[in-house]
């Protein structure tokens, strides 16, 4: 574009000078506006360009030049790249801000992982120093916790015999299959009384099997619970340890002597409620309070005499009878309550057991196992124990318990195991609530023990340990 333009001092510069003065000054133009601009230069021939000058007839200088592009003159156009740039250096100063406080951030967790590392460091040199008190403390509690763990090394050895006894079972159950088996086919030759009694000793075989398998000692006792208040103060009530869970018949004998009368109620509430079912009059009369019910049948000691009587309940009748060869009878070594109480007849997990005294055991306890068929002796055991000093006894496990009072303030204080044939004493104490306990028999069904104490008919719970763990009684 060409444009004329009027010089106000006298004289016109020529040409070559006007376009000197534009080469003088480009550098300082073009280093100025780079530096505001970084990414705009204006070249040589993007600048004024004079090309020719002349006076006219007033003398004044008149001279041609070239004007640069229109865009270069444009104020928005710079304005827009002023812009952009500035925009430019705010996002520069936000990252930088940004980066900034995420190396505040940095800089604090760096310094609580040293504080962490700090306080690492000062805790290993403590460990370190007290290394010789800490290994004391652990043998310590080691050795505690060996004193809590040496009460079931017993236990561990109990688990050796049940390993042979769980074989024996399996033994039992092969012998049982094939008995069965033989009775089924022969079943044509047996009339049914005699077919129901062999089921009925295949059944307390296999009870036997059962309840030896979860045999243990005795370790505390627990109540008493009172059922009922009746009679004089001296008898005996019990239920049947290998009946059903269904059946919970219950037997009642008042009295130790001259009596023949038994009483019998369907349940415990019956029991409780006094509504008797059935009474019985035995055909002998019986002597002490220690009989038991046995797999449907009544075990005790004959009126004045050492002879064991069987009566059945289901036939009414005397199934057998057996003299105990030389045990004392008639007070002559009694529990130290008296009340005839020579010969005690009870049974436990392993069978039927009869419990009294000799003249050939110098009156010490004697411990027979009792075939409850035959009522034959199959093994006795002497100890060392006097029958006149021992307050009551029972059997769990093939262990006869003894206590040393019938009086207050009575305790289990002799146990005689009949598989070891050894013989310890203990201490179990439980409550005599009402001060004269003159029956106390062990229930394995229940696990729990059965007490005639002064007219007053109640329960204990037996705690026996079996394994690693105790289980208990209902009671």
């Amino acid at each position: 574009m060409l444009k004329d333009c009027t010089l106000e001092k006298s004289g016109c510069p020529e040409p070559v000078t006007m376009r000197v003065l534009l080469s003088v000054l480009y550098p300082v133009l073009s280093l100025t506006i780079f530096g505001l601009y970084p990414s705009m230069t204006i070249g040589p021939k993007e600048g004024w360009q004079v090309y020719s000058s002349a006076q006219d007839a007033d003398g004044r200088c008149v001279c041609t030049v070239v004007a640069p592009e229109q865009s270069l003159c444009s104020r928005d156009a710079k304005s827009r790249q002023l812009r952009q740039l500035l925009e430019k250096v705010q996002n520069m100063s936000q990252s930088i801000e940004v980066l900034n406080l995420r190396t505040q951030r940095d800089f604090q967790y760096v310094m609580k992982m040293e504080n962490q590392m700090k306080g690492l460091r000062t805790k290993f040199r403590q460990i370190e120093d007290d290394r010789k008190s800490i290994i004391a403390r652990n043998f310590q509690e080691l050795k505690d916790k060996m004193d809590e763990l040496k009460p079931l090394i017993p236990v561990l050895e109990q688990y050796k015999m049940d390993a042979a006894l769980i074989s024996q079972f399996k033994e039992e159950i092969r012998n049982l299959s094939a008995v069965l088996t033989g009775i089924q086919e022969e079943v044509g030759a047996f009339d049914y009384d005699e077919l129901y009694q062999r089921v009925l000793r295949l059944d307390s075989r296999l009870r036997s099997c059962m309840g030896k398998l979860t045999c243990g000692k005795l370790m505390k006792i627990t109540g008493p619970v009172t059922i009922k208040t009746s009679g004089t103060r001296f008898g005996a009530w019990m239920t049947d340890p290998l009946a059903s869970t269904r059946n919970n018949r219950v037997w009642y004998m008042d009295s130790y002597t001259n009596s023949k009368i038994v009483r019998e109620y369907k349940t415990m509430d019956d029991f409780v409620a006094g509504v008797v079912s059935r009474t019985y009059n035995l055909p002998f009369k019986w002597e002490g309070t220690n009989h038991i019910v046995y797999n449907g049948s009544l075990y005790y000691n004959k009126y004045q005499s050492n002879i064991i009587v069987k009566y059945s309940f289901e036939t009414g009748s005397v199934l057998a009878q057996r003299a105990l060869e030389f045990a004392g009878f008639h007070n002559m070594y009694p529990y130290t309550w008296g009340g005839f109480s020579d010969i005690d007849i009870m049974a436990d997990e392993l069978g039927m057991w009869a419990v009294y005294a000799t003249n050939q055991n110098a009156g010490n306890v004697v411990i027979s196992q009792i075939d409850p068929d035959t009522l034959q002796v199959t093994k006795t055991w002497n100890t060392e124990y006097s029958k006149r000093n021992a307050g009551e006894s029972f059997m769990i496990c093939g262990t006869l318990y003894i206590t040393n009072s019938h009086l207050s303030g009575a305790k289990v204080y002799y146990a005689y195991s009949t598989k070891t044939s050894s013989y310890e004493y203990i201490d179990i104490p439980f409550h005599n609530q009402y001060f004269h306990i003159s029956m106390l028999d062990y229930n394995a069904r229940e696990r729990a023990l059965y007490a005639w104490n002064n007219g007053h008919q109640w329960t204990m719970v037996s705690l026996i340990a079996t394994r690693t763990f105790l289980i208990r009684g209902s009671g």
